[in-house]
């Protein structure tokens, strides 16, 4: 009976421990900050009335925190493809915290592109201009992508006046 004490003891130890630091750890709650539904509407149809007043027919797509779909407005005349164009622009931006377009350029540049090669082939990534993330800080909230202006620097003008319009409120 006592060697198997003591050669319990360290297991119940080691459970102790383990049930300390996992108590201690639940304890903490994260706080994030998130884009909330008027928010996303308002970005929306922001960039969507920015590219329809230059004639350009396109749908925008916002996207989350954690890149979930909280806004999609497809415009009068957009083309099919650009629903998904516009969420994987979005996405993209969303996952490496930088704008589509600089994305595309890092798959150009001999220093960043194998990295960006291997980000570029996961599901639901395109290099394609058209998007930018929501940013509070540093901290990556969303995104906002564009797609069906006749390139992707005018999907992200558009995009940008929908970023623009709630800039006030990302302090």
């Amino acid at each position: 009976m006592q060697s198997f004490v003591r050669r319990g003891a360290p297991v119940a130890l080691a459970s102790l421990m383990v049930a300390a630091i996992a108590g201690q750890a639940s304890a903490q709650l994260l706080t994030e900050k998130s884009l909330s539904l008027a928010q996303a509407l308002t970005m929306a149809q922001t960039a969507a009335e920015t590219c329809k007043q230059q004639g350009y027919r396109v749908t925008v797509t916002v996207l989350g925190r954690e890149g979930e779909t909280r806004v999609v407005l497809r415009g009068d005349g957009a083309s099919p493809h650009t629903v998904e164009n516009s969420r994987r622009k979005a996405y993209t931006a969303r996952t490496v915290r930088m704008s589509s377009a600089d994305f595309a350029k890092r798959l150009a540049d001999p220093a960043t592109a194998p990295t960006a090669t291997a980000q570029a082939t996961l599901p639901g990534f395109i290099a394609l201009a058209g998007a930018l993330p929501v940013k509070v800080g540093e901290e990556v909230i969303g995104a906002i992508g564009v797609s069906g202006a006749p390139g992707g620097e005018r999907d992200e003008v558009c995009a940008r006046a929908g970023l623009d319009k709630i800039a006030a409120e990302l302090k």
